[in-house]
């Protein structure tokens, strides 16, 4: 696991103040968690859109600058399939492609059952910069 772009984004004080966690880094690749808790749920008691898209686009942002240089996202959409069951949800970014200057990943949910809660995709802009 790349303990460098572990300490960046461990950096992340918003990914910070939602409960997000960085579990595994490599190339391509990164794996987030989040506990649920109060301060996700909407109006209805369910978790809110927002925090499963926050933690999805925190999982993109780990695995596309896993590489080593500055990556930002210029487009994402996401589908929600089902209400998560369970207190964590688990966020798993794929790259799909990469070349000069964009990138492409997909970001899978998932909640504490291990059902599909929501499917992200986002495309990146690799800059010329190292992190």
């Amino acid at each position: 696991m790349n303990t460098d772009i572990i300490k960046i984004f461990e950096k992340d004080k918003f990914a910070a103040y939602i409960g997000a966690k960085l579990i595994e880094v490599e190339p391509g690749y990164a794996v987030v968690q989040m506990e649920i808790n109060d301060c996700h749920l909407n109006g209805v008691n369910l978790v809110q859109g927002g925090a499963i898209f926050t933690l999805a686009d925190f999982a993109f942002a780990a695995a596309s600058n896993s590489k080593g240089c500055v990556t930002l996202g210029v487009n994402a959409n996401i589908s929600y399939f089902k209400s998560p069951q369970g207190k964590v949800l688990t966020a798993k970014a794929t790259e799909i492609s990469s070349h000069k200057k964009l990138c492409g990943y997909n970001v899978d949910v998932f909640d504490e059952n291990e059902d599909l809660v929501a499917r992200f995709f986002a495309t990146g802009y690799i800059k010329n910069q190292r992190l």
